[in-house]
């Protein structure tokens, strides 16, 4: 594997549901408390660099009206009602003033958002991307990127699946075709380089 140089000011973090409500929900392989420690150091070398910081969660109406519901055999729906924090970022990721939000109603995060005019709009060409869950939200977001263009890098260790088994399998033989498997190590010394490559 090449080493990484990224030009920060054509980069992205995008950092996929590590708010309040899913990071109560246990990872594997890798804990929800080194995600979120391994996104934190990403999020910090992002915004130190100059790449541009983007933070999504999922959210909406109390009673779900608003997001996909389709018939499925193993449905994901809410037990009762969310508390009133569930979709709020949690205080390690120290978002910023400039940091992009993006509010999204179902796994992915371009689809019914406005996070393709957001990137494009500041010349945005290659997206890391890290959260959680790899699966479901990461996986359904690199699809849409991958079909959009944009050149995609993943932060092995700084996402994590409902499963093991599950986790590895995006890792492994998915997001090897639509872009380049890192580690956050790798990720953030890239993220050092200033003239691009």
């Amino acid at each position: 594997m090449s080493e990484l140089n990224l030009d920060p000011k054509q980069t992205a973090i995008v950092v996929i549901d590590l708010q309040k409500g899913i990071l109560q929900i246990p990872g594997a392989p890798h804990s929800m408390a080194s995600v979120l420690a391994n996104a934190a150091l990403l999020l910090k070398q992002a915004r130190t660099a100059g790449a541009k910081v983007v933070l999504v969660h999922v959210g909406g109406a109390a009673d779900g009206s608003d997001r996909v519901n389709p018939v499925s055999d193993q449905p994901m729906r809410m037990r009762g009602p969310m508390p009133p924090d569930w979709s709020e970022f949690v205080p390690e990721l120290d978002q910023q003033p400039d940091d992009i939000v993006v509010l999204k109603r179902q796994w992915g995060a371009f689809y019914g958002t406005d996070l393709d005019l957001h990137l494009r709009r500041r010349g945005i060409r290659t997206i890391i991307l890290c959260g959680v869950a790899t699966e479901f939200g990461v996986e359904s977001t690199a699809r849409d990127a991958y079909d959009r263009g944009y050149e995609q890098l993943f932060a092995e260790d700084a996402m994590t699946g409902v499963t093991a088994a599950s986790h590895e399998n995006a890792i492994a033989r998915v997001f090897p075709r639509m872009g380049r498997v890192r580690s956050t190590a790798e990720i953030a010394a890239g993220l050092t380089a200033t003239d691009g490559a």
